[in-house]
């Protein structure tokens, strides 16, 4: 019944917010934070009376509406039939980060932006897996990296290595014990592979570029498995310093080259 009263003091204390916004999302908002308060996880089903509309004092529509939203975060699942109702749900990193794509679609940061807390993480990321990495985890990793191993033969297979390379920065983070680093990492990753500059640049043969990448990719590999963080975090901020250089050399050529009608 605890439960109950602190639903019951909700809508009056929050009633000036409900006045401001579209009350669908202050009620989704208000159970969110029940479900916080009361550590629910996921799989555990939502008490019926936090999505009673009588509780917030709204239409049956508007709770529906509420609930969507809830969906639509992947905060919450409902299933119909017997046992039904409405569950808390688990966000994966990968819905999580296409959501995070879409906030920068319209204005996407700039290669500069990107490589600035690369060089910061990257490092961090690389050092924190020195001496951790299972036998599953590293061959996975060398698994990743035999994938650029040989020559391509075509553009389109050259074009593919280059985003086995970024296939290579995403698997070390999936494996960082630090949840929320290794989920920034990923998310850089991500964003480097949505700029239409940065798919241009993957795009331009350069033989010598996979070369490059192999050096370092093994060096880190080596490091990482004798367990030396200081050589891995080492590795990994020159990579950085050296992709970057790379980049943005081969998009300011970019720029310069197109044509001025294109040009903002």
């Amino acid at each position: 019944m605890g439960e109950v009263q602190k639903i019951g003091n909700v809508p009056a204390q929050a009633s000036a917010a409900v006045r401001r916004r579209k009350r669908p999302d202050t009620v989704a908002e208000q159970i969110r934070e029940l479900i916080i308060d009361n550590g629910l996880m996921p799989g555990d089903r939502v008490p019926p009376g936090w999505i009673d509309p009588e509780t917030w004092h709204v239409s049956r529509g508007t709770l529906r509406e509420a609930l969507k939203i809830l969906e639509s975060q992947g905060l919450t699942v409902s299933k119909t039939g017997p046992g039904g109702g409405v569950f808390v749900s688990s966000v994966e990193a990968e819905y999580a980060i296409s959501l995070l794509d879409n906030l920068f679609l319209h204005e996407q940061p700039s290669i500069a932006d990107i490589y600035a807390i690369r060089k910061e993480l990257e490092p961090r990321l690389a050092a924190s897996l020195a001496g951790r990495l299972s036998p599953e985890a590293f061959a996975s990793l060398q698994a990743t990296v035999r994938l650029y191993e040989d020559e391509p033969v075509t553009a389109e297979e050259e074009y593919q290595q280059r985003l086995s390379e970024l296939d290579f920065h995403e698997e070390l983070a999936k494996l960082c014990e630090n949840r929320l680093l290794g989920f920034l990492c990923r998310f850089l990753v991500s964003l480097l592979r949505d700029l239409a500059v940065c798919r241009d640049i993957y795009r331009q043969h350069n033989p010598e570029l996979r070369e490059t990448g192999l050096h370092y990719q093994v060096a880190l590999l080596r490091a990482m498995k004798a367990g030396d963080a200081e050589r891995a975090a080492a590795l990994m901020r020159d990579h950085m310093i050296a992709a970057e250089t790379y980049m943005l050399a081969r998009a300011e050529i970019r720029r310069r080259a197109r044509p001025k009608s294109d040009k903002p």
